[in-house]
């Protein structure tokens, strides 16, 4: 297995260089058609008038085939193959002033085995995380793909091995996303925990950081797992701060004010975000209510990340895969 993942690495890396080139000639093309028409005669006078919008609609008409052409090269096969770190900064009120510039990482929705996802990409994310140096490592779910005409079946214990490379120094903690547990959630928590990864599962975790106590709160999936929302939270100790995790961010106005702050992926920014019209694809329950960013509501935050991975189909457009290293702040 791991020698075909390599092996498809190579093959991504050579049809990336490929698709870019290809996308390089369309884009000359359509200016080519552009300048074309800009130098052509507007047309002939008719009744001491020139009719200026035949021009125009022929160099619209020229444009359109080449721009669309060079849309779904773009969306699905360059786009969806970046990785770009994001910083992000969320002030806090009452955040105490001990854990002032906590800096996380948060990942999510990798699908290990879907386009551009093989375990050359894994390594990528694991090197380009560590590069950043974050203070904690959170992994919000969905890292398994199904087999289907875009995507493969990988073990977890495959995605498990290399993951387990984050370096930070609170370490590494992760929650279970609707992909995992379709599969086998059981099977993918064992295949982390043996590699040294922590998972969470309406549980909590409490770390110290410098000389400061907080909890992790790993809330199941909304989609395929029991709700325990206030059962886990009040695992933590009453009076210290409180940071949850989950996958889906439906839940977000289901949890107490007494967490600041919630984590989530699940929505990969509706992958294909159209201008003037939004996210194509809105994967909350809430009307396409949450899908990427920063939310703020009855005083408490929710953070999502539009992931890595695919899912539905193998596209993303303007919403490229990401890595947020995210700062809190008082």
């Amino acid at each position: 297995m791991v020698r075909t993942l390599q092996a498809g690495s190579l093959q991504y890396t050579s049809h990336m260089a490929i698709s870019f080139l290809i996308f390089i000639v369309i884009f000359l093309v359509a200016t080519h058609f552009l300048i074309k028409e800009l130098r052509r005669s507007p047309g002939s006078k008719e009744w001491g008038k020139t009719p200026r919008w035949r021009k125009r609609l022929r160099i619209v008409l020229a444009c359109l085939p080449p721009l669309f052409f060079a849309f779904l090269i773009w969306g699905f096969f360059i786009e969806p193959n970046r990785l770009v770190i994001r910083p992000a900064t969320i002030q806090i009120q009452n955040w105490p002033a001990e854990l002032n510039g906590l800096r996380i990482a948060v990942i999510s929705d990798i699908h290990t085995g879907g386009p551009f996802i093989d375990e050359k990409k894994l390594q990528l994310i694991v090197e380009r995380t560590n590069k950043q140096r974050p203070d904690l490592v959170v992994l919000l779910g969905d890292f398994m793909s199904s087999n289907s005409w875009h995507s493969h079946f990988v073990a977890p214990e495959i995605t498990a091995s290399v993951l387990k490379n984050f370096q930070a120094p609170l370490g590494t903690y992760a929650v279970l996303g609707n992909h995992d547990w379709w599969y086998d959630g059981n099977t993918v928590r064992r295949a982390f925990e043996a590699q040294g990864l922590t998972v969470l599962d309406n549980e909590v975790q409490d770390l110290r950081w410098k000389d400061k106590t907080f909890w992790l709160a790993g809330l199941a999936d909304y989609w395929t797992r029991p709700q325990r929302i206030e059962a886990t939270i009040a695992k933590a100790r009453a009076g210290e701060p409180i940071i949850a995790l989950t996958h889906n961010p439906d839940i977000f106005p289901r949890v107490p004010n007494s967490v600041p702050l919630l984590l989530a992926g699940h929505t990969h920014g509706g992958q294909v975000q159209i201008p003037f019209v939004g996210p194509l694809v809105a994967s909350s329950d809430r009307s396409g209510r949450f899908y990427e960013g920063h939310y703020v509501e009855n005083g408490h935050h929710l953070y999502i990340t539009t992931g890595i991975g695919t899912s539905l189909f193998p596209m993303r457009f303007r919403v490229p895969p990401e890595i947020v290293i995210l700062t809190i702040t008082n």
